[in-house]
């Protein structure tokens, strides 16, 4: 089944939103934000918890009316045509929702059948996404005994059973070991090359610059920068960063003794961080002064540091 205009869109963005707004009474979750998804593409919406992140995915995977502004997904109107558009959707929510009755495959068999697919259909492409998300082994296992990880890739191959065209991923491996987190990340890469649109939120770093192509930093409901993350990463903050940590509680008093070394510092609770373009050469000026951390570390610059520099804050804050 095509367009609901009756035409082919595939130059057009697949997720489109203008001062996209939504409101509780009167809290504002999601504050006027421009958003463009591009076909082929993975997204993100990076930021802390209450940030926005979670109220923007649900209106864009229409089980969430908008207040305010005008969004369009896959070339449809959610307001009028949320059915039509959530049949081409794949949803990966935040808390996996299985059935733990029923085993690997018959939750994907019995989830397709929402789609009305025949039976025959539902069960060829659940070996198939079994074995895409390598839970090959335990197709005929029951859900409850499956670990986080294995749950999760699960719940992933649950939202590719209708062969969707967008892929929604809310906070993909929260609560998940690095182990288990890097798993997924590897089958979302494979479904990336495979052409698939994924448009995910997370508040990992790491993840948004593993899995991302471009992404918005959400503040407050706000969108507070956007770019691919090198992108960020050059605009908002320094090549490398030095940690100093010194005794606790201490920092406060400590860090005039390293003001000037460096672009700039940042104060944080537990360190002191230093931006510069050569944190080796920068540990060095601090020992110069007779300064001396219980710890010194030098690392490159990442998202959480673009962050903290555009909204005084940390990701986990």
């Amino acid at each position: 089944m095509g367009s609901p205009r009756g035409e082919d869109q595939r130059d057009e963005p697949l997720v489109l939103a203008h001062g996209l707004t939504k409101r509780f009474g009167e809290f504002t979750a999601v504050d006027g934000i421009d958003v463009e998804v591009r076909r082929g593409e993975a997204f993100g919406f990076l930021g802390p918890n209450g940030a926005g992140k979670s109220s923007t995915m649900r209106m864009i995977g229409c089980t969430s009316p908008a207040t305010s502004g005008t969004l369009r997904v896959l070339g449809a109107d959610p307001r009028t045509q949320g059915r039509w558009i959530r049949a081409r959707l794949g949803v990966v929510p935040q808390s996996d929702q299985l059935d733990a009755d029923l085993t690997v495959e018959e939750n994907l068999i019995i989830y397709g059948r929402y789609f009305d697919l025949s039976r025959a259909e539902c069960k060829r492409r659940a070996a198939e996404l079994i074995e895409f998300v390598q839970l090959t082994e335990r197709a005929r296992s029951m859900v409850e005994p499956l670990s986080g990880g294995m749950q999760r890739r699960l719940t992933i191959a649950r939202s590719l059973i209708n062969e969707p065209e967008l892929l929604l991923l809310d906070e993909p491996t929260t609560g998940l070991d690095p182990q288990a987190r890097h798993v997924v990340w590897d089958r979302l890469y494979r479904l990336k090359q495979q052409g698939v649109t994924l448009v995910l939120t997370t508040h990992y770093m790491d993840e948004a610059e593993q899995l991302c192509d471009r992404l918005v930093v959400m503040d407050k409901g706000r969108i507070v920068a956007e770019g691919s993350p090198r992108q960020l990463i050059e605009q908002h903050s320094t090549r490398e960063v030095l940690e100093l940590r010194f005794a606790a509680g201490t920092n406060e008093e400590r860090a005039p003794s390293v003001e000037g070394i460096g672009d700039r510092i940042e104060v944080l609770r537990d360190r002191v961080l230093i931006y510069a373009a050569d944190g080796e050469k920068a540990l060095g000026m601090v020992h110069d002064r007779a300064v001396y951390p219980e710890s010194a570390l030098v690392r490159r610059s990442s998202l959480e540091d673009v962050f903290l520099r555009l909204t005084g804050r940390t990701l986990v804050d």
